[in-house]
């Protein structure tokens, strides 16, 4: 187990690296082609849309085929998804970049039912941590570098040299995955269960009571976050006037603390605590967090907001991870995971959509206050979801 958790360890890095470059220019590209908030945060709203549709689909093709078939495919997708972003000459090409690559983003669900595969019950929460620590390490890691491959002026960014590194992290993954990562759901356990029947990813959530309150829960908390990462470029940029380097790096002081969280204290907190009351507490640290940049007069707290919502999520998501992988029994877990991402991509859809409109229509704090507003019934639900476990 420690060889194939160090070899999903390192690709997850990899993977969610190229991805986290491209976090704070896709706003900027839409910028420089003339498209205003309200459309612009749409734009990132498609990736989602897209992954929504078919993150459940993937969950079950891992179940049927194995992690590592869904691993590489994904990749190849997201490969031709950074060329097209490369080579992009108005919104058009850039909303097609971002569909496909949605609809070819399995490899997350994947990567979770693959942890999942591998860890013990007693141990999950702390092993999903692990995973989340990896992702979390490359949208760290992939945020700054990716303001500094584009530069700081937000009318001159270079977006070409960011995508081309992209691509060329996916492809290093591809071969990671081909070569390292051994298959966890070998053949002979997907043959314990040849009649099992399977469920939908919506008729999961209607059969698992823990699950829906768990899938709703995140909904809430994504909702909120995804409202954070597609307006914050273009809050930056007018109210500071910052460009992509000085965004990612503000990106970093997210990514940073929620490394820190789901790499090594969720593992000493989550046994103490329980996962239901420390995903409570990430709510309310993420909700703090909202607040203060709701109402942020100055960097320093905007900066300190943006920390607590880095603490915030790195408690929630690794221990409603586990919670969600409990509901599974073995042979589903990867359509489980899916299910359970999938209500993370209808936030991720329902958040861009919404916050160019709250920003232009309300104004600039308005995103950032819904959100905080819209989160906190998620310290109850997840806790519900806990004592039902």
């Amino acid at each position: 187990m420690p060889r194939q958790l160090a070899a999903l360890f390192c690709f997850c890095v990899i993977d969610t690296l190229g991805f986290g470059i491209l976090i704070p220019l896709v706003p900027y590209m839409a910028d420089r082609f003339g498209t205003a908030p309200q459309f612009i945060t749409p734009v990132l709203g498609s990736y989602s849309l897209c992954q929504l549709l078919a993150a459940p689909w993937w969950g079950r093709l891992s179940d049927r085929y194995g992690r590592r078939p869904i691993l590489m495919s994904s990749l190849a997708g997201a490969c031709a998804s950074y060329v097209l972003l490369a080579f992009a000459q108005n919104i058009w090409w850039l909303l097609v970049s971002r569909m496909l690559a949605g609809a070819m983003a399995g490899n997350i669900a994947a990567a979770f039912a693959y942890a999942a595969d591998v860890s013990e019950p007693q141990k999950r929460a702390a092993t999903l941590g692990v995973v989340g620590a990896a992702i979390g390490i490359g949208f760290t890691l992939g945020q700054p570098l990716g303001g500094l491959l584009a530069g700081g002026e937000p009318r001159g960014a270079n977006f070409a040299l960011p995508a081309a590194v992209s691509v060329g992290t996916s492809l290093l993954a591809i071969v990671l995955v081909r070569f390292v990562l051994p298959e966890s759901h070998t053949a002979e356990h997907r043959r314990q269960h040849p009649d099992e029947p399977r469920r939908g990813a919506w008729r999961l959530l209607g059969a698992r009571q823990a699950l829906a309150l768990l899938a709703a829960s995140t909904l809430v908390v994504t909702y909120s976050q995804s409202i954070l990462e597609s307006i914050f470029a273009i809050w930056a940029l007018h109210r500071y006037g910052f460009g992509p380097r000085a965004v990612g790096f503000l990106l970093f002081a997210v990514a940073l603390p929620a490394l820190i969280m789901q790499g090594g204290l969720v593992r000493w907190l989550a046994p103490r605590l329980g996962e239901g009351r420390l995903a409570s507490a990430g709510v309310l640290a993420y909700v703090l967090g909202l607040v203060l940049l709701g109402c942020a007069g100055s960097l320093a707290v905007t900066v300190s907001g943006l920390l607590l919502c880095g603490l915030g999520l790195g408690a929630y998501n690794p221990s409603a991870s586990a919670l969600a992988s409990k509901q599974s029994r073995g042979h589903d877990r990867g359509a489980v995971m899916g299910a359970y991402t999938a209500s993370a991509s209808l936030a991720r859809v329902l958040g861009p959509f919404s916050s160019g409109a709250l920003y232009v229509a309300v104004g600039p704090a308005a995103p950032f206050l819904v959100g905080a507003c819209v989160t906190l019934p998620a310290v109850y639900l997840v806790r519900r979801a806990a004592a039902l476990s």
